[in-house]
C-alpha cells in the first residue's frame, strides 16, 4: 500500500538528508532497517500512537537549533567508579573516554564493527528492532539502525567490577545525533549501564539487548538538562528463562522526550522492570510508550511511571501488557501518575491490558490530581516553609519510581539531582 502523500514527502526529504554507511557485516542490516523506513514512512499526527506527540521536528531534514545548557552541573554519574565512554553530538571521543577494556565484559565501536566481515553484533543489530515493529510500527528506530553510524556494541559474558558508563555531551546547537547500542549478555553475566546527558540539539537512540537465561542487565538513564533540546530514544529487550532486566530512566528539562520501550518475556521465570520519573515546566513535552509481551510461563512485569508537571507542562503515558495465549501465571503491573502542580499543565494516558490466557494477576492503573492540601498542611504547620513542603511531597511521590533502582547509592544520586532541579524552580 503506496504511502499517503504528506507522509510520503516528508519520509523521502528526510532520507534525502542522511547517507546510508555502505560495507562491513552491518549493511544488510542497515539495507534491510531503510527498506522498512520507506514501506512504514516517518510517523505523522493521524498514527495512532502518535496521537498526543507532534512528531515533527523528530522527523524533518532539518534541526532546529536548541543552546547549549551548562549550568557549571558536573554530569550525572561522575562520582562514581565506572567505566567512562563519552560521545560529543554523537561522536565517539576516544581522548574523553576511558580505555574501553574491562574484565567480564567486550566493548567494540559500531563504527569500528562497520569496517568488519564478521562480528558478533551482526547476529543481533537490527533483529529486535525488526521484531518491534508489530503490531505497532516504530520507524524512528529502524531510521536509526539504518544511519547510525555510531554507538557501542557491548558482549557482557562475565560480572564486571564497575558500570559502563555512558556520557553524552552536547556542544553544537544544531547537531543531529543517531546512536546504536547492541548489548548482549551471557548465561549467568550480570552488568550495569548507565547513561547521562543530553547528547545533541536533536537526538536519535536505538539499544537493542538481548539477554540469555539467568543472565541480568540493570541499565540507568538521566537525559541531561539542556532545556531547548529533542530526543527519541528506544529501548528494544529480549529476555531468556530466569534472566532479568531492570531499567530506570530520569528526565527534566527538554522540549520534546519520547522514549519508547518494548520488551519481551520469552522464557519463563523471566523478570523485566522498566520505570521512569520526570520534572517538566513550561515547554516541556515528555512521552513515555512502553509496549510488553509476557510469552512464557510464571514471568513478572512492572511498569512504574511518575510525572511531575507545571507551568503548561505536557505529560504522556502509553502502556501496554500483551499476554500471549500459555503464558500462564503472569504477573504484569502498571502505573501511570501524574502530579500537576497547577491548572495549566496536563498528562495524558493510555493504559492498556491485551490478556489471552486464563491464570494471570495483570493490573494498570492511571491517575493525575495535584498537591494534597492536607499533607501540606500538615508539613506547613509544624513549621516546614511551603517550598520546601511542596518539594517533600514531590519526591515522596516520585519515590515509587526511583525505588526501582537496585543500587541505593545510585539511587540517591538520582534524588539528589531532583532535590536541585526543584530547588531552582522555586
Amino acid at each position: 500500500m503506496a504511502l499517503p502523500d504528506v507522509k510520503q514527502t516528508a519520509t523521502d526529504a528526510r532520507l534525502a538528508a542522511l547517507t546510508l554507511p555502505e560495507g562491513g557485516c552491518l549493511e544488510p542490516a542497515r539495507r534491510a532497517a531503510l527498506s522498512r523506513v520507506q514501506t512504514l514512512g516517518l510517523p505523522g499526527r493521524r498514527d495512532e500512537y502518535w496521537k498526543y506527540t507532534r512528531p515533527e521536528t523528530l522527523t524533518s531534514a532539518e534541526v532546529t537549533p536548541a543552546a547549549v545548557f551548562d549550568a557549571g552541573e558536573p554530569p550525572m554519574f561522575d562520582e562514581f567508579d565506572s567505566l567512562k565512554v563519552v560521545f560529543v553530538d554523537g561522536v565517539f571521543d576516544a581522548e574523553a573516554s576511558d580505555d574501553l577494556s574491562l574484565e567480564g565484559v567486550q566493548i567494540d565501536r559500531i563504527a569500528d564493527i562497520c569496517g568488519k566481515d564478521i562480528h558478533w553484533a551482526k547476529d543481533l543489530c537490527g533483529v529486535l528492532e525488526a521484531r518491534g515493529q508489530s503490531p505497532v510500527a516504530r520507524p524512528l528506530a529502524a531510521l536509526n539502525t539504518a544511519f547510525a553510524q555510531d554507538g557501542l556494541a557491548i558482549h557482557v559474558t562475565g560480572t564486571p567490577s564497575k558500570p559502563i558508563n555512558m556520557v553524552y555531551r552536547h556542544t553544537e546547537t544544531g547537531s543531529d545525533a543517531i546512536l546504536h547500542h547492541v548489548v548482549l549478555v551471557d548465561a549467568g553475566a550480570e552488568a550495569t549501564i548507565l547513561e547521562n546527558g543530553p547528547a545533541a540539539a536533536r537526538f536519535n537512540k536505538c539499544m537493542e539487548i538481548d539477554i540469555a537465561d539467568t543472565g541480568k542487565l540493570h541499565l540507568v538513564r538521566s537525559q541531561g538538562r539542556d532545556h531547548e533540546r529533542r530526543a527519541a530514544t528506544h529501548l528494544f529487550a529480549r529476555l531468556g528463562t530466569e534472566s532479568q532486566f531492570k531499567a530506570f530512566t530520569l528526565t527534566v528539562n527538554g522540549v520534546l522526550t519520547r522514549n519508547e520501550a518494548v520488551i519481551e518475556l520469552t522464557g519463563d521465570d523471566a523478570i523485566a522492570h522498566i520505570a521512569g520519573a520526570c520534572a517538566g515546566d513550561g515547554d516541556f513535552h515528555h512521552d513515555d510508550t512502553v509496549f510488553i509481551t509476557h510469552d512464557a510461563v510464571n514471568c513478572e512485569s512492572r511498569q512504574v511511571f511518575k510525572k511531575v508537571l507545571r507551568n503548561g507542562a505536557t505529560g504522556v503515558f502509553q502502556g501496554k501488557i500483551l499476554v500471549k495465549e500459555g503464558a500462564q501465571k503472569t504477573d504484569g503491573y502498571q502505573i501511570s501518575q501524574s502530579l500537576l502542580l497547577d491548572d495549566d499543565s496536563q498528562f495524558l494516558a493510555k493504559p492498556e491490558l491485551e490478556i489471552y490466557a486464563d491464570d494471570v494477576a495483570c493490573s494498570h492503573g492511571s491517575t493525575s490530581g495535584a498537591i494534597d492540601e492536607d499533607a501540606l498542611f500538615y508539613l506547613r504547620s509544624r513549621g516546614v516553609p511551603e517550598g520546601d513542603a511542596t518539594d517533600l511531597l514531590t519526591l515522596a511521590f516520585l519515590a515509587e519510581a526511583v525505588d526501582e533502582i537496585e543500587d541505593d547509592t545510585i539511587a540517591e544520586a538520582i534524588v539528589a539531582r531532583l532535590e536541585g532541579w526543584l530547588s531552582r524552580r522555586r
